[in-house]
């Protein structure tokens, strides 16, 4: 069987992932799809046939706000259908989501709202994971198999974050979102990630920039690609790839058949 190798990365700023390297690390793997969020940046200023030289099909899905947000998928294979956002201007307008279908499965770049900057932007992130909860559950009605991978920004469990008991209070792991994280599983999608490293500890996606963090591997899992039940024979693997080091977060990797 055929196999699809995908990965998402939060480049938090394309262009200044570029010029660490970005394009050059891309070329030297030889990935089927590419799915970018934060990319900070809008089309008019990036140069497209670097991706396109790779042969790679992009699409860019920028926010309306100038270095701000925004989603991408590049794909060597070209999706049947491309949907920018999901319909709710209030998220279509930051550039979060962008969906690309394929002839196995719908697979989604998702850019979650971060809750780090105050109250009105964790309230703002909340409304996000409930509407985002409901389009699911309307999507899933259209599409069978769904992948959904990004920034989540929320570790789920406390194997997902190097100290759990300081950061109970902090957002990107308060109960609430934990607790949305937990009825998302539940209404029929794998942690793909777990699914073939299931206890494995000291696993992480972004690393904050102070107090030396990434070198000394205190981080966070914020970074996931989840898949509906129905897709978990056709997994093939997952995994994190922290040696690249373009951004403060690293790529996620999932193979999957089609």
């Amino acid at each position: 069987m055929a196999s699809q190798r995908i990965i998402s990365y939060n480049v938090n700023g394309i262009r200044a992932a570029m010029r660490k390297g970005l394009a050059e690390w891309l070329q030297s793997k030889d990935f089927d799809i590419v799915c970018f969020q934060e990319i900070k940046a809008n089309v008019e200023q990036l140069d497209e046939s670097i991706f396109t030289d790779m042969g790679y099909h992009c699409y860019w899905h920028s926010a309306e706000k100038k270095g701000y947000s925004g989603v991408a998928i590049l794909s060597k294979i070209e999706p049947k259908k491309i949907t920018f956002g999901m319909g709710n201007p209030k998220y279509d307008s930051e550039g979060r989501i962008l969906v690309a279908e394929y002839k196995g499965f719908s697979l989604i770049s998702a850019y979650f709202p971060s809750g780090t900057s105050g109250e009105a932007r964790q309230g703002f992130k909340y409304e996000f994971l409930d509407n985002f909860y409901e389009y699911l559950e309307e999507l899933k009605q259209k599409k069978k198999k769904i992948i959904i991978c990004g920034d989540y920004n929320i570790a789920h469990h406390p194997i997902d974050i190097h100290n759990p008991v300081s950061n109970k209070k902090s957002s990107g792991f308060l109960p609430e979102e934990r607790e949305w994280f937990t009825k998302f599983y539940d209404s029929g999608f794998i942690d793909t990630f777990r699914h073939f490293h299931e206890d494995a500890p000291h696993n992480y996606s972004w690393w904050s920039y102070r107090a030396n963090c990434r070198a000394n591997n205190k981080g966070w899992r914020i970074d996931y690609f989840a898949a509906t039940k129905n897709l978990a024979k056709k997994l093939v693997d997952a995994d994190i790839f922290p040696e690249a080091k373009h951004s403060d977060h690293c790529p996620v990797y999932l193979e999957v058949e089609v």
